[in-house]
């Protein structure tokens, strides 16, 4: 019987509420007593026939420069390549690139999001294509229609929400592109609501940072920034939204977009390779670039949405099980 750890420190640093968190603690849960969820950094690795990295760090050390034993490693994305004047690494940061890379290439397996993700890793880290799995993540089962009247009311009021609003879920990254969302639902004349801690302590950033400088002109009038909410609230918002929209120049995959047709709340996307990939033919595509554009598909939600594929943790989960059994029988 196959013997697997994931490692589960994640869950317990800063990654614990982003993206990488909520991909840990869901594989995690999905994959149960099939796996054993452990701290790598105190955790006996040999006595495991694969040990699984659920996310890479670019310009820090995530992975051992030699593994005790066949490893799989998770990459997300690579948009700090993908936009290096708004991520500079630093020194120290190029230094960790360049191990990071090499450690990486020693990995037995990697699992990544998305097509598109995969065609980066494999331009920028110069990874093999077949050692690369491409494995689609899923909208958490909370995120549903929800008819109960009382309880959306309730929720409106705690977030002093107006009636009708636009929605935007997640951090305020360069690749994020909000200064256009911004500007798009001042064309369209209605209210933007963000949810998301960087959002909230926008006024406490060094905007001067390459990372943030997108941000000095923006017009944050008309934008509420309730900052994180609670996954039961966050349903809730969904469902309350009169459309969801995600204006990235780039992303790895798009948990938000699917959470929001998994609650039935219309989707307006950037028209780019990953959201077409995991949304085709249930959100209206958008140019990024162009507010305009963005605001003019607020008025062409797309009727009968219906996603690409089947997205479940469960088939993630047992899809990823494929690759740790695949790296076993490379020699």
């Amino acid at each position: 019987m196959l013997k697997a750890a994931i490692d589960s420190a994640p869950l317990t640093s800063g990654h614990g509420v982003r993206g990488v968190g909520f991909y840990t603690r869901n594989l995690i849960e999905a994959l149960g007593d099939r796996v054993d969820a452990v701290d790598f950094r105190t955790a006996d690795l040999t006595k495991y026939d694969v040990v699984h990295y659920p996310y890479f760090d670019l310009f820090s050390r995530t992975l051992p420069a030699r593994e005790p034993t066949k490893s799989v490693v998770t990459v997300h994305d690579v948009i700090p390549l993908i936009y290096p004047d708004h991520y500079p690494p630093g020194i120290r940061g190029k230094i960790n690139f360049s191990l990071q890379k090499k450690s990486l290439k020693n990995a037995d397996a990697i699992i990544t999001d998305t097509e598109t993700s995969k065609k980066d890793i494999c331009r920028f880290l110069e990874v093999e294509p077949d050692k690369v799995s491409v494995v689609y993540l899923a909208p958490r089962k909370i995120f549903r229609p929800i008819a109960d009247n009382q309880l959306l009311t309730a929720v409106q009021k705690k977030f002093n929400l107006p009636k009708s609003f636009v929605l935007y879920v997640g951090d305020v990254n360069y690749n994020k592109n909000i200064p256009n969302l911004v500007k798009a639902c001042k064309i369209a004349k209605l209210p933007l609501i963000i949810v998301g801690k960087q959002a909230k302590e926008i006024e406490k950033l060094d905007l001067s940072h390459p990372e943030l400088s997108h941000l000095r002109n923006v017009d944050w009038s008309g934008v509420i920034r309730p900052g994180f909410v609670s996954d039961e609230d966050l349903a809730v918002i969904y469902n309350l939204a009169t459309l969801y929209v995600q204006p990235s120049f780039y992303e790895g995959f798009g948990f938000p977009v699917l959470e929001a047709v998994s609650s039935g709340t219309p989707v307006v996307a950037a028209r780019i390779q990953s959201l077409v990939e995991i949304a085709d033919g249930a959100a209206t595509f958008v140019d990024p670039q162009d507010p305009k554009d963005i605001a003019e598909g607020f008025k062409n939600p797309v009727k009968n949405p219906k996603l690409p594929r089947l997205y479940s943790w469960e088939k993630t989960a047992k899809e990823t099980l494929g690759v740790y059994k695949r790296s076993l029988a490379k020699l």
